[in-house]
């Protein structure tokens, strides 16, 4: 969310969904003070491989309606969503978008790994699916991670995803087993 966010934010600011790369950038960086320059371009790269914006005649034009985006009064992203997230990042993120606590959604993935012998992101992909999550970039992602895993003969059991999600992959400091010590 807060990805979107941030790119929708200098869109609203300018009641429009196209703007001049420049501008967005001086809108995150100057403006609002969220980010350096750098970092603001640097956010154009990400939001752009992730479909958030494409460029057009050097302008930079909103992939989904700004409008519908809420920014509450005090948002100020951090610098995580300048970090490319893995594919099960986003598909775990997916989840919690829709109401899913974040233990509950790694949870359902590492056991949907271990029952159908996928990797972690595939199964991420079909935890959301089954609860009607729409995740189609992320399952496409995941879809071309498997088949470049194929096709580089992967076949001692790695590409199954041999990996579960740990506490880093989690992000909310938990330990294993220690969902209910709160």
């Amino acid at each position: 969310m807060s990805l979107k966010a941030a790119v929708a934010a200098p869109f609203r600011g300018a009641g429009s969904d196209r703007m001049g790369e420049g501008e967005f950038v001086v809108a995150l960086s100057l403006d609002r003070d969220w980010f350096s320059p750098d970092q603001a371009k640097r956010l154009v790269d990400i939001a752009t491989g992730r479909g958030l914006l494409a460029a057009a005649d050097g302008d930079l034009l909103a992939q989904f309606d700004p409008a519908t985006v809420t920014i509450p009064p005090e948002f100020e992203p951090d610098e995580s969503v300048l970090r490319e997230q893995s594919t099960f990042e986003r598909a775990v993120e997916a989840l919690v978008a829709a109401g899913v606590e974040k233990r509950e959604a790694v949870a359902a993935a590492n056991e949907r790994q271990r029952a159908a012998g996928v990797t972690l992101e595939t199964a991420a992909v079909l935890v959301a699916r089954e609860r009607g999550v729409d995740v189609g970039d992320v399952a496409e992602e995941a879809r071309a991670d498997l088949l470049a895993a194929a096709d580089a003969g992967t076949d001692d059991g790695e590409a199954a995803g041999g990996d579960t999600a740990s506490d880093d992959d989690r992000g909310d400091g938990a330990s294993p087993g220690g969902a209910g010590a709160e």
